[in-house]
Order: C-alpha cells, then structure tokens, then sequence
C-alpha cells in the first residue's frame, strides 16, 4: 500500500513539474489543448468546444421565423447526397428557396436549435462586420492602414498593410496555418489566453502585403482586433446590434474568447444553428438587404464572391467555378459551409463533425453538396 502511495504520489509530482515546466516556457496553452481534446476522448477541435471556453453572447433580439416553403421536406435527397452528409458526420443539412425554408434534416441528436462551432465561417461573418463598420464610418475605407488602429503591429511592412490584405488572405504574416503540431500558432491562438499579445509579439508582417494569396488565420484575427478598436465596442456587441439582430436570427449565438472579458476568436469559433446560419447567405444572396433593409452595400456583396489574387478565393469567401453558375461559399474545417446559389435564389447550411478532402481547394464533401443541391434544389 505505501509502495502505491509513493507512486501515485511520484506521477502526481511529475504532472505537477510538468505543467510548470509549460507555464515557465510560455507553453501553458497546451495545457488546455490536452484538457479540450484528448482528456475528452478527442484528438483534435470539434463543434462542441464552446462548453470549455469563456463565451460572449451575440444576442437575437428581433427574432424572425422562417417562412415554409410550400414544399418543405417534400424533395427527397438523392443517394448519393444523403451517403455523402452521413459519411461526412453531418449534424444539420438546410436548405432556403426564394427566401423560405424549404428542406432540412439533423443527425446524431443534433437539432434546429443546437449550437456548434463554425470555425473559419467566421472569417466570413468578420469581414461582413468590417465593411458594416466601414458602412457606418467608423472605418474610412478597406484601403485604412491597420496600424492605424493597432500600432503595435511589428515587421518590416507593418506599415504596408491594409484592411482589405485581411480579408483576401494577401496579409504576408508570419504564420503558418498548420493543424497538427501542438506548438504551432494555430494551437497557440486556439487555446491561449491573450490572443492580441499573441498577435503583436510573433505575428510580424514579413512579405509585402497584397502580393501573395497565402490563407492564414491570423489575418482575421486582426481584423477582429481592428474593429473592436475602431468602434470602440466588443466583436460580439457590434455583430448583435448591426447583423444578429437585423437578419431576425430566432436564437443568440456566442463568440469564443481567448479568457474572460477577453477577445474575441474571430478568425473562427461563431457559435449558432444552421437555421440561423442560413441567414448569413441570404443576406448575401439579396445583396446586403433583409426584407428592405440595407445591411450591406450591394457592391461590396457583388465583389466579395469574386477571386482576389486567385480564382478560388475573394473577400473571405470561397468561390466554386464548376457549375456553370456563380457559387460563393463560407467554410469551416470540418465541413461547415453555408453555400450560395446567386442565380438560383437557392442557400445551403451543412453543419457536421467532419469533411471528405479531394486534394484541391475544395473539399469532396462539398463538391458533392453543391452540385446535387444544385441539381434538386436549384430548379
């Protein structure tokens, strides 16, 4: 019995020397990461994360139910669509037809209320906020210099970026957008806890901005940084009073923080419903109008489906060139898409716990998606 005490008690110290080790080496992060992944039975970042991070709440408060569409839930999903989302552990397939809901299923006990995760949608949602912003002059233009607003922005172009670098992924930071090293910066502004620190001390701008396409999450991070900054009000705040509340969401989402009172993740980790998510493309799909209100400049949403340095990719969107018809999309990691159809008055929500790659810059999952709702949805 003492021979186990002693061992328990010698692992215990090891622990306890190691997590110390972490916090004097400025590696506390990966503290969280183990407590987030593998001490749940995961290996990486999933839907549900909220439940393990400090939260802000973006509040719904002018909820506005979706209309049916006279054949809601009558089409049935062809087989190898509904293969597709079942292989791809969909949660919520939505589908809105000339501004009504038209189709939609859940899987897994998922439902039309549950919240998950959006990952890198939110890089969408943030540039939306930002062109608001510039809407309403709290920022001049996308053309602003960014250490305007963050003057602790370090580099040898620092001086060279601008907003609209941010939102086409044409930055030139130093950060490598990799996803399984542990000690990489994409798992350092996961599950840190001082995001802004990060981003000034070892996110310098390295290469002349507006040169290179190179998607990096660190780009909308700052934006978010920004517009904190310019409007003097948290990410969370602005996006209820200026987009949550004016496209009649029926449920409050919630932005992930990097601590309490912190900032937001804005380069990812928009909480809500695919039901609500649907909302985000048909404001996109009406040109910035909800029901006669104009949120968004109809220019700004004309340009920001088109290619900016590449084809693939505009102003935080991505853009599918296969169909014979325009198709933007926003996009999370593990296959969060809200698709739109701009010709076909048609948006798709697929929310799930993973994708299907195809070795291009569009997932197999999503080909399949798009192209099948466009053959029985799109009429």
């Amino acid at each position: 019995m003492k021979t186990l005490s002693r061992i328990l008690a010698s692992i215990f110290l090891i622990i306890l020397l190691l997590v110390l080790g972490l916090f004097i080496t400025g590696n506390e992060f990966l503290v969280k990461g183990v407590w987030v992944t593998y001490l749940h039975g995961e290996k990486t970042a999933t839907i549900d994360d909220d439940r393990f991070f400090e939260t802000r709440t973006v509040a719904a408060n002018n909820p506005e139910p979706w209309p049916l569409h006279k054949r809601y839930n009558s089409i049935k999903l062809s087989d190898e669509l509904n293969s597709t989302l079942q292989e791809s552990e969909s949660v919520a397939f939505v589908v809105v037809k000339n501004d009504k809901l038209l189709f939609e299923q859940y899987w897994d006990g998922y439902s039309d209320t549950s919240h998950s995760n959006s990952f890198s949608m939110a890089k969408s949602i943030i540039t939306i906020l930002t062109e608001i912003a510039i809407e309403q002059g709290y920022i001049k233009s996308w053309n602003e210099k960014v250490n305007t607003f963050l003057p602790e922005l370090e580099g040898p172009y620092a001086n060279d970026l601008e907003l609209w670098h941010l939102s086409t992924m044409t930055a030139g930071l130093q950060w490598n957008e990799h996803y399984t090293s542990p000690f990489d910066i994409t798992a350092r502004a996961y599950y840190g806890n001082d995001i802004a620190s990060l981003m000034y001390s070892e996110v310098p701008v390295v290469n002349k901005p507006g040169d290179t396409y190179n998607y990096q999450s660190g780009a909308p991070q700052l934006l978010g940084l920004v517009l904190s900054k310019a409007t003097g009000k948290t990410v969370s705040e602005f996006a209820s009073e200026e987009l949550w509340s004016k496209v009649g969401a029926i449920h409050d989402a919630s932005w992930h923080l990097d601590h309490k009172d912190g900032n937001e993740l804005t380069y990812c980790c928009f909480n809500s419903n695919a039901r609500d998510f649907a909302r985000l493309g048909k404001l996109m799909l009406n040109y910035g109008n909800w029901d006669g209100n104009q949120i968004l400049d109809s220019t700004f949403v004309a340009k920001a489906g088109h290619g900016v340095g590449v084809d693939y990719y505009g102003w935080s969107f991505w853009i599918y060139n296969d169909l014979n018809t325009p198709v933007y999309y926003f996009s999370g990691i593990l296959g969060q898409y809200v698709i739109v159809f701009p010709e076909k008055d048609l948006v798709v929500c697929r929310l799930g716990k993973g994708r299907l790659e195809d070795g291009d810059n569009h997932p197999k999952d999503f080909k399949v998606i798009a192209r099948e709702s466009l053959k029985y949805f799109g009429y």
